[in-house]
């Protein structure tokens, strides 16, 4: 099978990623990812990302313990967008809630918060 990762589609740099959880099929969150979080999340199999209120790269759960293991990358039909189907350890949002996708439009929250974000990042 051939190696996709280096046909990738770019824009500003930056690729969209869809992350989900690999056995629940859960929709955990989305974020950005340039072409070398793209490489260690290829070569390492745990998430990595790029920040862009940041401007960095990231790992996911480097601050919280939170990690993605990935277990499979999948392409979308135009290479624009990735897929991670990860096994999430905790917390895949900030806010503490397994989802980043906790609240509807009109601001109900339909996810219970399994921490909170003062225990999550102590610094």
């Amino acid at each position: 099978m051939p190696d996709l990762s280096n046909s990738l589609c770019y824009t500003n740099g930056l690729i969209p990623v869809i992350v989900q959880d690999a056995k629940t099929k859960q929709v955990l969150m989305s974020a950005y990812a340039n072409e070398e979080a793209v490489s260690l999340t290829l070569s390492t199999g745990y998430a990595h990302y790029f920040s862009r209120s940041r401007n960095k790269l990231w790992k996911k759960g480097e601050e919280s313990g939170h990690l993605q293991k990935v277990v499979n990358v999948l392409i979308d039909c135009d290479a624009d967008c990735l897929l991670y189907l990860v096994e999430q350890k905790g917390c895949a949002c900030h806010e503490g809630y397994v989802s980043c996708f906790f609240r509807t439009i009109d601001g109900k929250i339909i996810l219970p918060r399994l921490k909170d974000p003062k225990d999550i990042y102590q610094k």
